[in-house]
């Protein structure tokens, strides 16, 4: 016991080497029922996000190619009806789309930044977001600084949390990210990372779409009418779930975390509901092309 207790202590305390020396020096038995706990508490110690040394991947220039066919100006309506709804599921002032280009960050769409159609590619997370195979996330921007970016940018911005997932093509390059900004630090649950993972999604089909389409300008009149109604009572129910909760005394009671709960399915609803009609909307797009090109 008292060898198994030392072993345990020299790990934490990232003594490695003596570590190791403790475990051979100890029976068979001490590897054998300590080596799973071990893993266990090697999962469960806190890991800093990993960052490269710079804005630019290895693949940049593929990555540029990959951009090319989305950097269509202009922005059809449905990008914008898409970055409210966003906007308004995670309760957040802000909200983009962002194409990550060889000097700039363009918002193909966003709300909460008027004015703001493109900055520095050094001046947005979003920058950062594209490197990263899973969503970057900063709770409390102001604890997590990140050395990559402008601060000076970030501070103007009175930015606080960011939440980004990237946006991947068929073959898999990250020309942009799904974005969420608070200027309050905020907690941002699994439940939520996985909604905003899915929502990323359904933004890369939004952009698939104008790609089919090949014009930005294109009205799609049935489009969004057929994701309201199917995502209308979702939306309000939202709305009361998140007054319920907060009505609650405290956000750790019975009640509050079954509002909670029952939010974040609301949410997943909304972002598979939309998932599955734009997807319609495709797939009906390219058989109307293809019949009128026979």
């Amino acid at each position: 016991m008292i060898d198994h207790c030392l072993a345990i202590l020299l790990l934490v305390k990232g003594n490695i080497s003596d570590f190791l020396g403790q475990c051979a020096a100890a029976p068979t038995v001490l590897l054998a029922t300590f080596a799973v706990p071990a893993l266990y508490l090697i999962a469960a110690l806190p890991v800093a996000m990993p960052l490269p040394d710079s804005l630019l991947p290895l693949n940049e220039m593929q990555r540029l190619e990959a951009l090319r066919p989305y950097q269509v100006r202009g922005t059809a309506p449905f990008f914008e009806e898409f970055i409210r709804v966003t906007a308004k599921l995670f309760g957040v002032p802000i909200a983009v789309i962002s194409l990550v280009e060889a000097d700039a960050v363009w918002f193909k769409a966003q709300t909460g930044l008027a004015g703001t159609g493109q900055v520095p590619r050094a001046d947005s997370l979003c920058s950062v977001a594209i490197l990263q195979e899973e969503t970057t996330v900063y709770e409390d921007w102001q604890q997590n600084l990140c050395a990559l970016v402008n601060t000076d940018a970030m501070h103007q911005l009175e930015l606080q949390f960011y939440a980004g997932h990237p946006l991947r093509t068929s073959a898999g390059e990250a020309i942009g990210a799904l974005a969420i900004i608070d200027r309050q630090p905020r907690p941002f649950s699994e439940e939520e990372k996985a909604v905003l993972v899915s929502l990323a999604a359904v933004a890369m089909r939004l952009l698939e779409l104008q790609v089919v389409l090949e014009d930005a300008t294109l009205p799609i009149p049935a489009l969004w009418p057929d994701i309201y109604i199917a995502i209308a009572d979702s939306l309000t129910r939202l709305d009361t779930l998140t007054a319920l909760a907060e009505w609650e005394e405290s956000p750790h009671t019975d009640s509050a975390l079954a509002y909670r709960r029952s939010r974040y399915e609301e949410m997943a609803s909304v972002a598979a509901g939309m998932y599955g009609h734009i997807g319609n909307a495709i797939a009906r797009f390219v058989d109307q092309k293809g019949q009128s090109a026979l």
